[in-house]
């Protein structure tokens, strides 16, 4: 199955699973979503995981214009102070509209477990069609050091006995998928 047809089927079930997925061109243009997405929820607060410092950079200077905050790690000193978090995540499921994620940094697993909105990016290129053709990669890297491999369904959400479902109550309210583009 081509690239192409990975994404569609990936923003079709992250959809039913009540993920918001949009398309991304460049790093610029998930800064500017995830800036804009942040202001409009009234939130002051970005923490990031997983650019480099040049990315770090511009989203700080964007972030600066619209009266909002960058965090920096370690975010256990913002714990209670994180409204969005931006990350990147290493490969999608496609079938079943999951995000993969290396959490092995504590840094990373605050960001996306303590945050109101998470906002994660993925290359079309790291869409896999399901679990079993994406094995390899998964065992490769939980053999080598200590990993933690976080499974990202949509946002946060429990029930109670009697089924009444809660939003939001061990993670994130929303996330935000942006499919971006690759060179």
């Amino acid at each position: 199955m081509d690239k192409a047809n990975l994404s569609q089927i990936m923003k079709e079930e992250a959809e039913k699973i009540q993920a918001i997925v949009s398309d991304a061109g460049t790093p610029s243009d998930i800064f500017k979503y995830t800036v804009a997405l942040t202001k409009r929820q009234g939130g002051k607060t970005i923490a990031v995981y997983g650019l480099d410092k040049e990315e770090i950079g511009g989203l700080d200077a964007m972030c600066k214009e619209n009266g909002i905050e960058l965090l920096v790690p370690p975010y256990r000193n913002h714990l209670t102070r994180i409204h969005t978090a931006l990350t990147v995540a290493d490969w999608g499921v496609a079938k079943t509209g999951t995000l993969v994620i290396n959490s092995s940094s504590e840094d990373l697993r605050i960001a996306t477990m303590l945050s109101e909105t998470h906002v994660a990016f993925l290359p079309q290129s790291a869409i896999w069609p399901d679990m079993d053709s994406l094995a390899d990669h998964i065992d490769a890297m939980l053999k080598g050091s200590a990993s933690y491999l976080a499974f990202i369904s949509g946002p946060s959400r429990t029930a109670d006995i009697e089924r009444v479902l809660s939003i939001g109550v061990h993670g994130p309210k929303e996330l935000h998928i942006l499919l971006m583009e690759d060179a």
